[in-house]
């Protein structure tokens, strides 16, 4: 079990778990070069980085555009509820048509929600010929709670200008402008990521490092198993082995046993047969010569 548990862990950690790290790695720093350079770059014309159909080439998103045109101050839509600053708060996003007559979806930025998560008091986006500066941003899904109106504003719960452009009778290209400090119609500008990776590639590195280390646990665990088993044969052998009964020690050789046969102890001498036909004497001698059996006898008779 504890094997299968190995393989699994060593699996995910390799094929799963090190790979999404390393990849949101690759993606934020894609994203803070992106940044970079266009910080580095004046804002083009927003029909040099947005095609026709309003959709962002790959690697250019965060590109900073300029629009030269008027917003569409009916089709204003919230994005309900999105923390930024220090709470939750309404996003402000209207259509923006360009003097070439393509609409475009533009965030103008965020306001905290009031008491109650009520919608706060927002300004309608100036009228009139604008100009106005952001960053290209690529859509969101759409989400999965349906848009709701309430206090007087559709309300939706992401930006996606299709899902906008249904709700408002509006024709907004795939992808949308964040709106910068300074343009007309800001409201408090969307902050800009800061260009940090955070500690993705250290996670994803230690996923790497745990599984490879798991089977080399394993390996170790396994081994010394092993020899601890091996370990405790031992010590019963020789417990067993010392408690076993000591053989009579067998004598010595002597230096010349080799070349001289041993001497073997002479027999007992045995008595011959004259001596065997002999009857035994008395303990006390024969009962004639014997004074005391005299004495006894006489006192009898």
């Amino acid at each position: 079990m504890l094997t299968l548990f190995i393989i699994g862990f060593s699996y995910l950690s390799f094929s799963i778990l090190a790979p999404w790290q390393l990849g949101k790695n690759h993606d934020i720093s894609e994203r803070n070069k992106q940044i970079e350079r266009a910080y580095e770059s004046d804002p083009q014309p927003v029909a040099d980085v947005l095609g026709d159909g309003g959709a962002i080439r790959p690697g250019e998103e965060w590109t900073r555009v300029s629009l030269q045109g008027h917003y569409l101050p009916d089709s204003e839509v919230l994005l309900r509820l999105r923390p930024a600053g220090s709470g939750p708060s309404y996003q402000s996003l209207v259509v923006f048509e360009t003097d070439g007559g393509q609409q475009l979806l533009v965030n103008r930025g965020w306001l905290p929600a009031g008491e109650a998560n009520a919608v706060p008091d927002i300004p309608t986006a100036p009228a009139g010929e604008q100009e106005v500066t952001g960053m290209v941003r690529e859509s969101e899904r759409v989400h999965d709670s349906a848009p709701i109106e309430r206090e007087g504003y559709q309300q939706v719960y992401s930006v996606n200008p299709e899902q906008i452009g249904e709700l408002t009778s509006t024709r907004p290209g795939e992808d949308y402008v964040q709106l910068s400090e300074g343009s007309p119609g800001v409201l408090n500008p969307m902050p800009v990521p800061k260009l940090d990776s955070g500690n993705h590639l250290s996670y994803g590195l230690q996923w790497l490092a745990f599984g490879a280390l798991a089977p080399a646990a394993l390996i170790y665990f396994v081994y010394s198993e092993i020899r601890e088993r091996k370990r405790v044969r031992e010590e019963e052998a020789e417990m067993t082995a010392g408690a076993a009964p000591e053989s009579a020690p067998v004598p010595a050789a002597s230096a010349d046993s080799s070349t001289e046969p041993a001497t073997e102890p002479a027999p007992a001498p045995q008595p011959d047969a004259a001596q065997k036909l002999k009857p035994k004497r008395a303990s006390y001698g024969s009962a004639g010569n014997n004074a005391n059996v005299r004495r006894r006898r006489g006192e009898r008779f």
